[in-house]
Order: C-alpha cells, then sequence, then structure tokens
C-alpha cells in the first residue's frame, strides 16, 4: 500500500517538508510505502515546495517593501522560474512596524527581473502574504516601467504616491512570460478590494484604506480600467492587476497551477492514500487552500484523502464537500495550543500512526 503526503505548512511552527517528514516517519513506523511531496498554494512556502520538488533554489539581491537590501530566493528548473513574492515584499520583511502607504513590491519585480537576465522565460508568481498595498506599480518600476507625477518627477514608492500619478512608460519594460498563482478573486478597489479587504491586515488605519483604495482607482484609470475589475486584480496588493495589466499575466487557482508544477499527477501514481493538511483547516481551507486542492486532485483519480491538522475547524460535512474523507488535529492527542506548536513533528508522527490504523481498519 502506498500513501502519499502532500501536506502544506504549519504556519509558525513547520515547513510543508518537516509536515510531510514527521507524516512519513510516523507511516513508516507502520510499515507502509510511502512518498512525500510538500506543496504550496502560492502564499508562504511556495520555492520551499518547489525546491523539495526537485527545482534548483536561486539566491539573489533585492529590496524588501520598505527599500532595504533583502536576500530572496526563487526556484528554477529549465527556463521556468518559481518566484514567490513574500520573499521580497512578504509583512515578515517589514524591518520593523507596517508601512502602509509606503510600502512596495519592487523586490518582487527585482527576483523576476533577475531569473529574466539568468535565462528563465516562464514566470510562475505566487501572489500570497505581501505588505504592500501599490497596485504592483513597484514591481512594474523594477522590470522597467516609469511612473511619473505632472511634472516628470519619478514616483516615490508605495500605494498613496499614486494619487499624484500622471504617466505610466512601458517602453523600457521587460517582456516576460508570468503566470499567477492565486487564491483570492478580489478586484483592485472598491468594498472587496485590496486596500479594503487586506490593507488593514498590513496596519492600515481606515483613513490610510481611503487614500490607497482612491490612490489604486486612479492607478487603475491610467494604467488599465478593464483590468480593475478582474477577479484576483486586487491580490498581493494590487500586483494581479498590474500583472494582468501591463505584463499580459495569465491569473490560475494558485494550487492547481503549483501541483502541476510539483509533478503531483506522477507522484500519486499507484497511492491507496492522500495525506494532506496544513495548520488549521477551517473555512479558508474551502476557499481554494491547499488541502483542499489536494484532495479534489485525488479525488479524481479516485484516491480518498485525509488531513492532518493542527487544528480542525469544520464540520464532517464541510470536510466532505472539500473531498476530505478524515482530519486529524494535533489537538485530538494535545489540548494545549502552545504544546502543539512546540511539539508539532512528534505529535504528528502520532497522528500519522493513528491515520494508519484507521485506514486499513476500515480496509479490511
Amino acid at each position: 500500500m502506498k500513501v502519499l503526503v502532500a501536506p502544506d505548512k504549519f504556519k509558525g511552527s513547520l515547513t510543508a517538508a518537516e509536515v510531510a517528514s514527521a507524516v512519513a516517519a510516523g507511516l513508516a513506523d507502520a510499515s507502509l510505502e510511502v512518498a512525500t511531496l510538500p506543496v504550496a498554494d502560492g502564499g508562504d512556502g511556495t520555492v520551499d515546495a518547489a525546491v523539495a520538488a526537485g527545482y534548483e533554489r536561486v539566491t539573489v539581491p533585492a529590496r524588501g517593501p520598505t527599500g532595504v537590501p533583502v536576500t530572496a530566493s526563487y526556484a528554477v528548473r529549465g527556463d521556468t522560474a518559481v518566484v514567490e513574492l513574500a520573499e521580497a515584499s512578504g509583512l515578515h520583511r517589514l524591518p520593523g512596524a507596517p508601512a502602509p502607504l509606503t510600502a512596495t513590491s519592487v523586490g518582487t519585480g527585482d527576483v523576476i527581473a533577475a531569473a529574466v537576465v539568468a535565462g528563465c522565460r516562464r514566470i510562475v508568481l505566487g501572489v500570497g502574504g505581501s505588505a504592500c498595498t501599490d497596485g504592483g506599480a513597484g514591481l512594474l518600476t523594477a522590470l522597467g516601467a516609469r511612473l511619473s507625477d505632472s511634472s516628470g518627477r519619478e514616483l516615490p514608492f508605495g500605494g498613496a504616491a499614486l494619487a499624484r500619478l500622471a504617466s505610466l512608460d512601458v517602453s523600457g519594460l521587460s517582456r516576460v512570460d508570468i503566470e499567477l498563482a492565486c487564491d483570492v478573486d478580489n478586484p483592485l478597489y472598491g468594498p472587496s478590494g485590496a486596500a479594503v479587504v487586506y490593507g488593514p491586515q498590513k496596519g492600515a488605519s481606515p483613513a490610510d484604506v481611503e487614500t490607497l483604495d482612491s490612490a489604486l482607482r486612479h492607478w487603475a484609470s491610467v494604467a488599465g480600467p478593464e483590468f480593475a475589475d478582474r477577479p484576483g486584480a486586487g491580490a498581493a496588493g494590487g500586483v494581479g492587476f498590474a500583472a494582468m495589466a501591463v505584463l499580459g499575466a495569465r491569473m490560475r487557482p494558485g494550487i492547481s497551477l503549483l501541483l502541476e508544477l510539483l509533478g503531483f499527477e506522477s507522484a500519486l501514481a499507484g497511492a491507496s492514500l492522500v495525506i494532506t493538511g496544513e495548520g488549521s483547516l477551517d473555512r479558508q481551507t474551502l476557499s481554494g487552500k491547499a488541502p483542499a486542492g489536494v484532495a479534489r486532485a485525488a479525488a479524481a483519480a479516485g484516491i480518498p484523502c485525509v488531513a492532518v491538522s493542527g487544528r480542525c475547524l469544520l464540520s464532517a460535512s464541510e470536510l466532505a464537500k472539500a473531498g476530505i474523507s478524515a482530519a486529524y488535529a494535533l489537538t485530538d492527542l494535545e489540548p494545549d495550543p502552545a504544546r502543539c506548536m512546540a511539539e508539532a513533528a512528534p505529535l504528528l508522527r502520532r497522528l500519522a500512526r493513528r491515520v494508519a490504523t484507521d485506514y486499513f481498519s476500515l480496509s479490511r
């Protein structure tokens, strides 16, 4: 009996590769054949998942969300590069307090530019976890675009400055084939837009949200108003909009695109059971997160799927709708959340043995 272990990370506790390793160890205790394929849905951990699947990690200098130099990485195989926006432009890259009005996506553009110089012709861009709401203007600047005010001066970084935009010059822009791995469908601006929905998570006050939403509306009027309402335009503070409107990027569900890149179909061959998971199984899981995507792919192949997690807030019927036949949570073994996080690996190993016992008991 072959079991494929394909989890996402347990955020704040274990990487996807560490989760897969712990589960595999528990299954090995039950003398099962195990294959592991750590996954991601385009957010934090996307590059790590690609590297675990055999891509090569490349480290490059980039500018962080406040312009402070950082070291970021992307993953490459052949002429395809997997770029994770959070690597250079994520919240964890902020050197101090949030900078909702001035944070920039320029570092993500730096990483893409480096990949293009290295010979990559296809960029898969995961757009989760950003610290900025700049409409992707910083990313375009790094790739050669010029944004100017009415006096011809280049705009400073950040979403608030877009209110002063008078012209967008894309004559020097590097052209590259970009696919966006995205699991949100927000438009660029408005009640469901980037600033209103995600701005507060990035430190924006109500006044900041109003400023940013107005600036994004103006940015769209210059860069491509017909793209502002596209599903995903509001992803990563509007990076989705800039990528589609100016770079001609294509939007795809993050987990579907990543499973294709990681070789999920090949890894699934011969499996009798798939184990997926993430730190918290909740309503967000049902909206295109990695476990639901893995479960759908397994179901399409006629293979049952169960999930492991730190906690599970979904009912049995909700899990079933996502294609997950059962869920096993660390809190089933240890009620203290702090201990669950601190001892996640050994607890996962125990959970995996329970999965093996339950599954084979049902199979006999």
